[in-house]
């Protein structure tokens, strides 16, 4: 017992491995493509960051539905930024990227805007990043000033 209880506090005190810069920049740029590209209400930007089997869901209470999703489709979202849903003037633009994790071809991204937090899970294909699932929560609205 004191054997496995050393051996998982050594694992735990063993220092994590620093991502690779390169990569971190790299699963980024397909972040900001996505985000800025409905900011933008360029299509061709968010559907070049997206997987064509794309997941993307929120979490929805729904009476009829125990554990009750919104679902998105990758022509879903692209159709979204050609209608401009999200277009916003670049001077008012409020947007951040964190890579939380990369191992092997897979990554983890928080990105935050002013009106939802996504998480991301991406994978790389042979040098190409792309967004596979997208787990995202809306902002609440501030109140209109009267």
């Amino acid at each position: 017992m004191f054997a496995s209880f050393l051996a998982a506090a050594v694992v735990a005190s063993a220092p994590v491995t620093a991502l690779d810069p390169a990569q971190v920049k790299a699963v980024e740029a397909v972040a900001y493509d996505y985000v800025d590209g409905q900011l933008e209400g360029d299509a061709a930007r968010v559907a070049r960051s997206l997987h064509p089997d794309l997941a993307k869901r929120a979490v929805r209470p729904n009476p009829d539905e125990m554990l009750g999703l919104r679902r998105m489709t990758k022509e879903e979202l692209v159709d979204l930024t050609k209608q401009g849903v999200l277009k916003t003037p670049k001077d008012q633009w409020s947007r951040s990227v964190k890579v939380l994790d990369i191992a092997g071809d897979v990554a983890v991204a928080r990105v935050e805007t002013p009106w939802f937090t996504d998480f991301f899970h991406l994978g790389r294909f042979g040098d190409r990043w792309v967004i596979v699932n997208a787990m995202w929560q809306p902002k609440a609205r501030p109140a209109a000033a009267n």
